[in-house]
Parts: structure tokens; C-alpha cells; sequence
């Protein structure tokens, strides 16, 4: 995807996540999630999530992906998870016809509080609060063991797939590439929106672990068709 940075005029607004809190535009997607640190390539095509980008630029430039579940809400929208990933906008490549190429990245797990529709605004927007993780020591063997299960599976699905690439961050914590190997490598969009939902650092690598292992044995099963990755 072709993107660009942010114009001159663009930059007159600062992307600042906390700013936009109290009525943050919404981008539900199916089988998205959104992590901290992570960087999402997106086409913005729908007129109403044109109208959400236009206003979002000139504002804030933060929104929120949220995935969506199954069923209906009250207003018959598709309903999306009440926990989701805050982003900023940090590319934007506008097209002539009106579509966009954007770059979000995520800046923290958010709780949803989402807002009644308002009246000529196409788009939904939520309160939105910032979810800090709990503390809580990683032991280094746990880091090693998430290190060696991200880099089996990547080596497994590069082989299927030669064009795919994926580096750790040398020096990111234990709970950063947790959330890093969920984004890139785990599959399932259900188990990356549990993944996110964690807030132990400790349990999250764990479920990574755990969930990067149950791929790598499917993958050598027979027959077991290639992983694709989001």
C-alpha cells in the first residue's frame, strides 16, 4: 500500500489519544484488533468512514478499531467489543476519488462507553478509558520461551510463504512483545481480542505461548492447510 506522511496542514493538528477520549469515532472491523505499539494499514472507502476520517484529521487524528461481534445492538448496529485498541493516525495517502490509505498506530487499550447516535453524524463515537495493565514481574525464561514460539512459527509460515517477514524489537519488554506477536502472528481474531482483553503482562505472554504452540502443531499435522496471516 502506498502511503504518504501527514501534509503541512495536517500536522496543525497534534494526534493526541487522550484529547479525543470523551467522543472517540469508532472503526468497527471484522476480525481486527488493534495493540498497543502496532502499526495498521487500512482502506477507507465507506462514505461514512470518509466522513469519520475528515473529521477525525482536523481534530484529534485518534480513533478506535474495535472489532466486531456477532448480533445486534440496541440501535441494530453490529455490535463490537466493549474493549478495543485506541489508535492515532499516522500516515495518510488521500485518493482522487475520495478513498484513503491510512496508517494507524495503537496507543493503548481502551473500555468502551459507546455514545447514543447523534442526529446527521454517520459514524459512531464512544467515551473511552484508557486500560492500564497491572503490574507484574515477566520471568525471563517466560520471555525466552515467547521469543523461541514467535520465531519457530514465523520461520514455519515463511517457508510456506517466502514473502512474509517478522523481527522482534530487540529491547522491548516482555508484555510489548506479547502484544507485538499477537498483532503479527496469532491468527484467530477471537484469540488476539482475548489476548488484548488480558491485562496481566504475565498471562498474556502465557496465552501467546500457548496459542502460537496450538499453530505451530497445526501446521505440521498432515494435510493442515497454510497459515494465513492478517
Amino acid at each position: 500500500m502506498t502511503t504518504q506522511r501527514p501534509t503541512a496542514s495536517e500536522h496543525q493538528s497534534p494526534r493526541d489519544l487522550e484529547a479525543a477520549l470523551e467522543a472517540i469515532p469508532i472503526f468497527p472491523l471484522p476480525q481486527v484488533v488493534l495493540f498497543p505499539e502496532a502499526t495498521l494499514p487500512l482502506h477507507v472507502f465507506e462514505p461514512r468512514y470518509r466522513a469519520m476520517l475528515r473529521d477525525c484529521l482536523a481534530r484529534h487524528g485518534a480513533l478506535v478499531i474495535a472489532q466486531i461481534l456477532p448480533g445486534e445492538d440496541a440501535w441494530g448496529r453490529p455490535r463490537i467489543a466493549p474493549i478495543a485498541g485506541g489508535g492515532v493516525v499516522v500516515e495518510h495517502h488521500p485518493l482522487p476519488d475520495g478513498r484513503s490509505n491510512i496508517v494507524v498506530l495503537g496507543k493503548a487499550r481502551v473500555l468502551l462507553e459507546e455514545l447514543d447516535p447523534e442526529e446527521g453524524l454517520p459514524y459512531r463515537r464512544a467515551n473511552a478509558t484508557i486500560i492500564r495493565e497491572r503490574d507484574g514481574k515477566i520471568p525471563e525464561s517466560d520471555r525466552t520461551a515467547l521469543v523461541a514460539a514467535a520465531t519457530m512459527f514465523a520461520g514455519s509460515v515463511k517457508r510456506h510463504d517466502p514473502m512474509f517477514t517478522f523481527k522482534l524489537p530487540p529491547n522491548a519488554d516482555s508484555a510489548r512483545l506479547a502484544d507485538l506477536c499477537a498483532f503479527q502472528l496469532v491468527v484467530d481474531a477471537g484469540a488476539r481480542q482475548r489476548i488484548l482483553e488480558e491485562l496481566d503482562p504475565r498471562t498474556r505472554v502465557e496465552r501467546v505461548i500457548e496459542q502460537l504452540a496450538l499453530q505451530q502443531s497445526a501446521m505440521l499435522r498432515p494435510n493442515t492447510k497454510s497459515t494465513t496471516l492478517n
